[in-house]
């Protein structure tokens, strides 16, 4: 007579006495989850936590002028944006402020070859899958997302990032949109309606809203 091969490894029978245990944890494991998913980090409009070092973006993207991909390089062409590496930084504070204590840990930073740990403001939940290429190609400003970056001394969430929000924005694309060539331009203006001119980007790109949520859930 043929005998079947057990379904598991013998090795499995091992955990039978921790059984009760994981019963036991499951209810708080899905606690965590929950909250994690909600946590203010990546909720809270307002959520603005202190940096390593008093990096202003008034001062760098409002008054000297300077775009967001000098040193968030990547949003044209990858998933993510990248934090600039400290070299980036020393291109100017090398001779701009060089000795200032506010600098201190930049000049740390080159020195030990260790990068600053800057906080993540605009933190989504890890099985969200975000590309800002695919935003930014087709002419989603900064501005929708980031708000007035340019003003803010210390950098704040001002957009709740929550599914429905995404959603929202999913459904109706339009007012969201702008010219390429202007989605970090944080002055932008549009020269007709702003529903229209989304409208007729929406159709010179072939957009379509969409709320198909496999796009962002991988």
């Amino acid at each position: 007579m043929a005998t079947t091969e057990p379904p598991f490894p013998q090795w499995v029978n091992r955990l039978r006495p921790f059984a009760g245990a994981l019963l036991l944890i499951s209810p708080v494991y899905l606690v965590f989850l929950v909250y994690a998913a909600g946590s203010p980090e990546t909720t809270d409009v307002g959520y603005s936590p202190r940096q390593p070092l008093p990096y202003s973006h008034q001062t760098h993207a409002g008054k000297m002028g300077l775009d967001c991909r000098y040193c968030h390089t990547t949003v044209e062409g990858a998933a993510f944006a990248a934090v600039p590496p400290t070299s980036v930084c020393m291109n100017c504070h090398k001779t701009i402020a060089s000795e200032k204590d506010t600098t201190e840990a930049l000049r740390t930073s080159m020195k030990t070859g260790k990068s600053v740990p800057w906080v993540r403001v605009h933190d989504l939940p890890d099985y969200v899958y975000f590309d800002h290429r695919a935003h930014v190609g087709r002419g989603v400003g900064c501005v929708s997302c980031h708000g007035r970056i340019d003003g803010m001394e210390q950098v704040r969430q001002v957009k709740t990032l929550s599914m429905g929000w995404c959603l929202d924005c999913h459904r109706d694309p339009a007012p969201n949109l702008r010219p390429v060539a202007s989605v970090t331009d944080m002055n932008w203006m549009p020269n007709e309606d702003l529903r229209v001119l989304g409208q007729r980007l929406m159709k010179e790109k072939g957009i379509a809203p969409s709320t198909d949520c496999s796009t962002c859930h991988r």
